[in-house]
């Protein structure tokens, strides 16, 4: 359709003005919706369409220049991503028509003058194009690869790859409907993760010299000013490379291009609204990111106008001095843990700060809680340094800290009281009961849809994971864990999926091994489930504890919620009944504590007590209190395996704690079979080298043996298996074996036949181990040492030499060769020689009238000699070979 045909009236698709990827994708998806409808960009499309790959697509546009429209012929105007008469260049110049049709599609708020069309569709989203998405994918409107992979890429760039605080569950639901379609992420992903050019570098080096750090009503703002000669089209790419690189919560970047203004704004906090500042300058957005642009000011006047706005929009809010309480109760690091329990009961206090004093200055190392010092007096360690015991991950404010950091700090860190330090002396210290009182008051926040943790149910942080899990979860283990939430709820318990199974729903990793928990009796529930649908059931009566075996196998760990205490260090578990939270509270990890409600009325609700979600996503390993390894020293092997596991990294805090707890001999008091199925599990890891030398690194591995040192030389045999295994496992021979003992074997290889002995008896280990490590190991150095001189011997000799070994002796001769012939005649026997039989019997040798006797088993071992040394075939070799044998006996 021809825009100046007179007798045509047009529908014309536009945005803002410097479109951005948002802007496009959302054009060409308002094309989809209103076919022979225009696009025509406000401004220069040399400048919108800047990057190669957009400029590749523009076939996807039906697009007009905006100098060949009538505007006397538009009938129909769809406005997508903004509503601001400022930011749609010449088009704002027919808003008053009487006969023009306006449609807005806009997910940034709703600001005064915005443009009211008689159809306005704006949601609160990341990007606009997820609006427009969503309608197309509710009209069934078919997209191509490269329409979707448009779209995809406006979803990313305005949500920053869904890190943005704007971004919603409509984003991420879009992007994977885009995704079923054909979208390319490589295109994308290398689009967003742009390199920065060699101008880019400049412009950003010029804007780090020029930023000024200003402090308003105890909010950090970051204004940085710049003058070009030539408009620079990624200008906003690199404020927020500036934000990330800098750390910085707020930034407004103003910069000179081309005799106009810009002004890029971005937030991390709600109470630093972008949008609604910039909208003073005729410019739009939403709270976390904004822009605007305009003639006839200086720079100059431009930033004063800014940080004047800055202080009339940003509310005070209230500061740390008014909540503190002072002077703040300490205690020194060297004092005992009886001591420090005496002035928790003295003060009536739950946590004290932990200081140490020098120059008459006390200097803050760390705090400690009520609930670590009982602890530590209940395994007689009251005599112990409140040191080694404190938790040193401790944030602090300083006097003009605003409300909402603090909550942060208090809250999102779990962190008991926060010091309030002025000049490096501590001043006071708020509390959580402090920040309580505070929130009770003031009920409501500065961003209206921030949930409030004090009025969450058991002051978990909460959400409904019930799609995800129909997403991730295969069908007969969702409608298993139906049937399960319904037996509990009939039995009146609640019930809660817990444990690695719903860590890896949020790791993305398989796990069929579910673990519940039960509010109640977990034995009669078990019962009862297991009578109703003809389950399997073995259960421990002292524990509280029951496993089903279920249709198809389907393994179900059930466990009665329960609290568990230590009687010595390192001891096995005493356990009571207890409450979820309170059971949670045992676990080994913070990143093991989420629970998934499975009762009908509430299926798919996500509890998280002690902050797993922000553990995992922030890839760390954490303790859950600081006795844990002192409880149960096997923890620090688990932090260890998952840390390897998962590419995670253990806390700063959980480290010294595995430190400190070596340091104490807790670990020497371990029983060796638990030691031994730490060992085992980690050997059972698909690639356990990076754990082992983790272990060294905490001295780990002298606890279970003190020859147990990592060196040049173990590793290098420890990947040579790895190798070995690798090999075995392409030959696809479906043959079960203990891969684990391969790398055990290689540990203890130096071991004399006593020295292995008694490490076995150490770990407690059963005799069916103890025989593949001391006599099985044995005899296979003994058969590599026969190897190793004769590399020329007979297939039949190299037969008989190796077929009395099982897999894990072979795999640790082929690791530990240093010959590449011995090697090659290992894995000929095993791949090809131990494959050969003979088809002949004892009843073959029968009809040659031979008695029965030894005779028989010297025959048939001659034909199989034969055979493997290539001198017969078939059958009817096999007859004539073994007649002639026979005849010479």
């Amino acid at each position: 359709m021809s825009p100046n045909n007179p007798n045509n009236k047009i529908t014309v698709i536009t945005s803002h003005l410097n479109a951005d990827f948002d802007a496009i994708a959302s054009m060409l998806a308002a094309q989809k919706l209103y076919p022979g409808a225009v696009v025509v960009f406000p401004g220069s499309k040399e400048k919108t369409l800047r990057n190669f790959y957009i400029q590749s697509m523009v076939y996807l546009f039906n697009i007009v220049d905006i100098n060949e429209i009538d505007f006397n012929k538009i009938k129909k105007m769809i406005l997508v991503d903004t509503c601001r008469p400022s930011r749609i260049g010449k088009f704002a110049g027919i808003l008053q028509q009487a006969d023009l049709e306006i449609h807005t599609y806009d997910h940034h708020p709703f600001r005064l003058n915005d443009i009211q069309g008689i159809k306005n569709i704006r949601e609160q989203t990341g990007a606009t194009v997820t609006i427009l998405t969503d309608i197309i994918r509710k009209q069934k409107i078919d997209i191509s690869p490269d329409e979707a992979t448009v779209m995809c890429l406006g979803i990313y760039e305005d949500t920053g790859s869904f890190t943005f605080p704007s971004t919603t569950e409509k984003d991420l639901q879009a992007a994977a409907f885009l995704v079923s379609k054909g979208a390319e992420i490589n295109i994308i992903s290398n689009l967003i993760a742009r390199e920065i050019s060699p101008e880019q570098l400049s412009v950003l080096n010029s804007m780090i010299q020029a930023a000024t750090h200003y402090r308003i009503n105890s909010f950090d703002i970051m204004i940085t000013i710049v003058a070009l000669d030539n408009y620079l089209p990624d200008f906003a790419f690199l404020v927020h490379k500036m934000m990330r690189m800098e750390n910085l919560n707020v930034i407004f970047a103003i910069a000179l291009m081309d005799n106009k203004i810009y002004i890029i704004g971005r937030s991390g906090i709600p109470e630093v609204d972008t949008g609604a500042i910039l909208s003073n300058f005729g410019g739009g957005g939403h709270t976390f990111a904004a822009a605007a642009s305009f003639k006839g000011a200086t720079l100059a006047q431009t930033e004063q106008k800014l940080l004047s706005l800055l202080r009339q929009e940003i509310k005070s809010p209230h500061i740390a001095t008014s909540l503190m309480s002072a002077p703040p109760i300490t205690i020194s690091a060297r004092a005992s843990c009886r001591d420090a329990n005496e002035k928790l009961t003295r003060y009536n206090v739950n946590a004290l700060l932990v200081t140490k004093k020098s120059m008459d200055q006390e200097n803050l190392l760390g705090y400690i809680t009520r609930q670590v010092i009982e602890k530590a007096i209940f395994h007689k360690l009251d005599q112990v340094p409140v040191g080694e015991y404190m938790t040193t991950e401790i944030s602090r404010v300083e006097p003009d800290a605003g409300l909402s950091e603090i909550q942060a700090k208090i809250i999102d860190d779990k962190q008991r009281l926060l010091p309030v330090v002025k000049q490096n002396k501590i001043i006071g210290v708020i509390t959580r009961t402090n920040l309580l009182e505070t929130l009770i008051q003031h009920t409501r926040f500065p961003d209206n849809n921030r949930p409030d943790p004090y009025r969450e149910p058991l002051n978990a942080r909460t959400r409904m994971v019930h799609n995800f899990m129909k997403e991730r979860i295969n069908s007969h283990i969702y409608e298993t864990l139906i049937t399960l939430g319904r037996v509990a709820t009939q039995s009146g318990f609640k019930i809660y999926l817990i444990g690695g199974f719903v860590r890896d729903l949020f790791l993305y990793r398989s796990n069929e091994d579910i673990d519940i928990v039960i509010e109640g009796d977990g034995i009669a529930f078990a019962k009862k489930y297991a009578k109703l649908t003809g389950a399997r059931l073995h259960y421990h009566k002292k524990f509280g504890t029951a496993i089903i075996i279920a249709d198809k196998g389907l393994k179900i760990d059930v466990a009665s919620a329960r609290l568990e205490y230590y009687k010595y260090p390192a001891a096995l578990p005493t356990v009571e009944m207890s409450s979820l939270k309170l059971d949670l509270f045992r676990r080994d990890f913070t990143i093991n504590t989420l629970a998934i409600q499975l009762n009908p009325n509430n299926f798919g609700f996500l509890f998280d007590f002690f902050g797993a979600q922000k553990d995992i996503k922030d890839k760390a390993i954490r303790v859950l209190h600081n006795l844990s390894f002192v409880e149960d020293p096997t923890r620090a092997y688990r932090a260890i395996r998952f840390e390897q596991r998962f590419g995670f990294f253990i806390g700063k805090l959980t480290a010294g704690l595995i430190k400190n707890a070596k340091k104490m001999d807790i670990f020497n008091k371990l029983q060796g079979r638990r030691l031994f199925t730490e060992l085992r599990l980690i050997l059972k890891e698909e690639n356990p080298i990076p754990a082992l030398l983790r272990l060294d690194d905490f001295h780990l591995l002298e606890v279970i043996h003190p020859a147990f040192k990592m060196n040049d030389q173990l590793v290098i045999l420890l990947n040579s298996v790895k190798k070995v295994l690798a090999w075995h496992d392409l030959l696809f021979l479906n043959k079960s074996f203990l891969k684990w003992a391969v790398y055990f074997m290689i540990l203890i290889q130096k071991f004399d036949k006593k020295e292995s002995e008694n490490l076995c008896s150490r770990l407690q280990m059963e005799a069916t181990y103890k025989k593949i490590f001391i006599p099985a190991r044995f005899s296979a150095e003994r058969c590599l040492f026969w190897l190793q001189q004769n590399q020329q011997a007979k297939n039949s000799l190299l037969f008989n030499r190796l077929n009395n070994f099982e897999a894990e002796q072979i795999i640790y001769m082929m690791a530990i060769t240093k010959s590449q012939e011995v090697k090659k005649n290992i894995s000929f026997y095993y791949t090809r020689l131990s494959h050969i039989t003979i088809s002949i019997t004892g009843k073959d040798i029968m009809k040659t009238g031979l008695k029965p006797g030894p005779a028989y088993r010297i025959t048939l071992q001659a034909v199989l000699d034969a055979k493997l040394n290539g001198l017969i075939k078939n059958r009817a070799d096999e007859l004539a070979f073994m007649k002639d044998y026979v005849k010479g006996l």
